[in-house]
């Protein structure tokens, strides 16, 4: 039985094979260091896994409303109105299975065929391959190194056609870590109102920060921005709840009605104790990522100060998130590759080391080095490929 067109174009996820290679290496009794992981190596806070308990023993464990259980909705208006001075009502609001469900959701909701989206690169890999499946199509821009990886005004304005129907702002950046300034949003908004265009404000990073700067969502900038923008967001960056899948998306309300109408008709809900835990990490008047914000900034330090002293590396230092994004292709050209993508599957028969090829997020000469493992093992990696360079050179 053949399956659907829709799927036959996908592009598999290049973070998962290498994953998956490097699993498969480990269980053939190799000590394979992982740099691959997008998640926080942090159990969840004993607390929020106590609200799950409690709310399996009280019986929570029943269908809830589409768009989520209204406890967990109001104390999201709540976190949004204290922490980034954001207005929302309830039916403004939707619980998905995940921030990448919302995202799933909304293209779905948004995208007729061949309806664009701008997709600045480097860019989260499963952006294009959501937009495709809603129909629409990607148009990529390309985010300079120089620029720190962000899209200028003149580059967002080239890109706008008449299908145009939406751009991506991802700040804190996956994989970059690069964050958008106030003057750049507005400049960016300023163009998205001029010609309708909707922007979708990806913030799953926006407490992962390691510098003065300030996260600030472009929905923050002016009552019409914010008529203008779906966010998305979630807990599981936050509180270190990757598995529990619980995001939200927050913005006007024939889009976000749209959503919970679709998701009723493919989730019924999201899982309700994973709600309830994500009601109790929303409500304690505590911040996880206190923890986690020294921790990754310390590996940061360490990781950086040693990858770019790699031959032919060079490497933005990131503002935020929990990865490096340097460009290795001249270092791939000294060890006698032809791209990057053949660098990485060396690197990692070789020296055992897993990272992910940049080519997954649209940037082909870079490669993704997640710093979610600990601080010595992170050294370990950064001389591992040091020596594999030094190794292989032509």
């Amino acid at each position: 039985m053949e399956i659907a067109n829709r799927v036959k174009t996908l592009t598999p996820s290049t973070t998962l094979a290498i994953t998956a290679k490097a699993k498969e290496l480990k269980q053939n009794g190799f000590d394979v260091i992982g740099l691959g992981a997008g998640e926080p190596d942090f159990n969840t806070p004993d607390y929020i896994i106590e609200a799950a308990k409690d709310a399996m023993d009280q019986g929570k464990t029943t269908y809830t409303p589409a768009g989520g259980i209204n406890e967990l909705k109001q104390a999201i208006i709540d976190k949004l109105y204290k922490e980034n001075k954001l207005s929302y009502d309830m039916n403004q609001i939707i619980v998905t299975s995940g921030a990448k469900h919302a995202l799933y959701t909304l293209f779905q909701v948004l995208l007729n065929k061949n309806d664009e989206v701008i997709v600045p690169s480097p860019y989260w890999v499963s952006y294009p391959e959501q937009i495709k499946l809603a129909g629409g199509k990607p148009v990529y821009v390309d985010g300079k190194e120089e620029n720190n990886f962000k899209i200028t005004p003149e580059q967002l304005n080239a890109a706008i056609t008449d299908k145009t129907k939406a751009v991506i702002i991802n700040s804190p950046s996956n994989p970059t870590g690069m964050m958008y300034s106030k003057e750049e949003l507005y400049t960016l908004g300023e163009l998205c109102l001029k010609h309708n265009i909707l922007i979708i404000s990806d913030e799953i990073y926006e407490k992962l920060i390691y510098t003065d700067d300030e996260h600030l969502s472009i929905a923050q900038l002016s009552e019409e921005l914010k008529a203008q923008t779906v966010v998305i967001n979630g807990v599981s960056k936050s509180h270190a709840m990757t598995g529990w899948r619980i995001g939200y998306a927050a913005g006007p309300l024939n889009i976000i009605k749209g959503m919970t109408n679709l998701a009723s008709h493919s989730t019924s809900n999201p899982t309700s104790i994973a709600q309830y835990a994500a009601l109790a990490a929303y409500q304690r008047e505590v911040d996880p990522t206190v923890e986690m914000r020294k921790v990754f900034a310390e590996r940061l330090d360490a990781l950086y100060d040693l990858i770019v002293k790699i031959p032919g590396v060079t490497c933005k230092k990131p503002q935020g998130a929990f990865y490096l994004f340097p460009n290795v292709s001249e270092t791939a050209k000294l060890n006698g590759f032809n791209t990057v993508d053949e660098w990485v599957q060396a690197l990692l028969e070789e020296e055992k080391v897993a990272v992910v090829p940049g080519s997954g997020f649209g940037s082909s000469d870079y490669i993704r080095l997640s710093y979610t493992i600990s601080k010595e093992q992170l050294v370990e990696a950064a001389n591992r490929i040091k020596r594999f360079v030094e190794n292989n050179m032509k």
